[in-house]
């Protein structure tokens, strides 16, 4: 009929708004920042997406008694893998009790607020900014604080990938700062389902040659042999990561002292290093076909990556029986506690060195004993270092510092020799000291 609109023109219309505004609605949920006149809480469910949707920040809660109630956190997670896993934990010491939160910027700062409006987490920035700052996640897992008048997106005030909690994501690094003297390492959870601070921690030790330890409180557990240009010595599987498209990258220079990883596959966002609960360093790559994460390597894995388990001037071999050994040259300092399994006092020389006499016996697929007090040249090679370390009646043992392209730089050992362990495949070239009749 003439001049009377049909009821379905009416629906579709109302139909298309509906749409744009849940497009519109959808789209202020999703965003990838916060800015100064924004606020995200608990109550409004409101998340920020980072632009590729790989990571998401926002509230999450545990519940680890009755007697404690629900505890909430402001955290980072993978937005599109339908297993919930963590990457990152602002306030994990400090949860917020009641369900009532707001983080905001304030005075150029991140600041997490809880039911009495106290800050319980902050960027804690103290230098002054003058223009708008901005906060946002990134496709990496970064979340960052920056100028957001500043055209160089790179450039930021804070980033959460400088403070790591329990996971190294790719382009994280764990580290020290040598300008600022800040460290960057890994902390484990307290346990599966609580994020505060456990008991176990991840370092790179630059005292003598990086390399990593890994602790429990104050108690050394795990080395992992220093950096010798290609992996770690006392990680002969390093070689095999880049079968899972994972690259190492160690940096060592006047500003910083920090290892790394890319992912060469730059699809492929969901590999991640972690520190479990129970002190075990493991590597994930999500498989997308059977949707979990798959684990491709975990340390320490076998009775001879524990540290010290033979005591001093002595190696562990997982091939021999029993897997302690004297090195050539020594024998038990407690030949009877030896014979029953007890290592711990390892063992000593069979007899006293001669300084000038002396002859050097070569050790071949080995995690380099411990760095701590060792003395690093950086401009001779093998043959040099050999000569120098003859000369020097407090030496016993040296290598190369890097195994590259033949072999560079020079590590010399003096006093004893610890945590040693011999592969079938992997570690280096260690020269060690010996008398001339040995």
């Amino acid at each position: 009929m003439r001049g009377v609109t049909p009821n379905y023109h009416h629906s579709y219309t109302f139909f298309f708004f509906f749409v744009v505004l849940l497009s519109l609605f959808r789209h202020v949920l999703s965003t990838n920042t916060l800015s100064s006149t924004e606020i995200l809480t608990i109550s409004s469910n409101r998340t920020i997406v980072s632009p590729g949707n790989v990571f998401e920040l926002g509230f999450f809660k545990t519940t680890t008694s009755s007697r404690n109630g629900d505890r909430w956190y402001l955290g980072i997670w993978y937005k599109s893998i339908s297993e919930r896993t963590y990457v990152w934990v602002a306030n994990r010491d400090n949860p917020l009790s009641k369900s009532i939160g707001t983080l905001k910027i304030s005075y150029a700062n991140i600041v997490l607020l809880d039911h009495y409006d106290t800050p319980v987490w902050s960027t804690n920035l103290t230098r002054m900014v003058k223009s708008p700052v901005v906060a946002e996640l990134l496709d990496n897992g970064n979340f960052v604080l920056r100028d957001s008048k500043s055209n160089d997106h790179n450039r930021f005030l804070w980033q959460s990938f400088d403070y790591p909690v329990d996971t190294l994501l790719p382009e994280m690094k764990i580290g020290r700062n040598l300008k600022t003297g800040h460290e960057s390492f890994l902390s484990a959870w307290r346990s599966p389902y609580d994020p505060s601070s456990g008991g176990f921690s991840f370092k790179l030790e630059t005292q003598g040659l990086p390399e990593f330890y890994l602790y429990k409180k104050e108690f050394l557990l795990y080395r992992s042999g220093p950096w010798n240009g290609v992996g770690f010595s006392g990680i002969p599987t390093m070689q095999n990561w880049s079968y899972f498209d994972v690259v190492n990258n160690f940096i060592e220079n006047r500003e910083e002292v920090a290892y790394s990883f890319n992912v060469t596959d730059h699809s492929m966002h969901y590999v991640r290093f972690t520190l479990t609960s129970e002190g075990l360093f493991q590597i994930f790559r999500w498989d997308t076909t059977s949707s979990e994460w798959n684990l491709f390597g975990v340390l320490p894995t076998e009775n001879c990556d524990l540290y010290q388990i033979c005591g001093r001037d002595s190696y562990c071999d997982m091939k021999t029986s029993p897997t302690c050994n004297c090195i050539k040259g020594f024998v038990p300092k407690n030949v009877t506690a030896w014979a029953l399994g007890d290592t711990f006092e390892g063992c000593v020389r069979k007899s006293r060195l001669n300084c000038h006499g002396d002859g050097f016996f070569l050790m071949k697929r080995m995690k380099l004993p411990e760095t701590s007090t060792t003395v690093v040249d950086k401009s001779i090679g093998l043959n040099e270092c050999k000569e120098r370390c003859s000369k020097d009646c407090n030496c016993t043992g040296f290598a190369n510092k890097d195994i590259r392209n033949g072999g560079s730089g020079c590590v010399i050992w003096t006093g004893e020799l610890r945590d040693m362990r011999n592969y079938v495949v992997g570690g280096q070239d260690l020269y060690v000291r010996i008398g001339l009749y040995n």
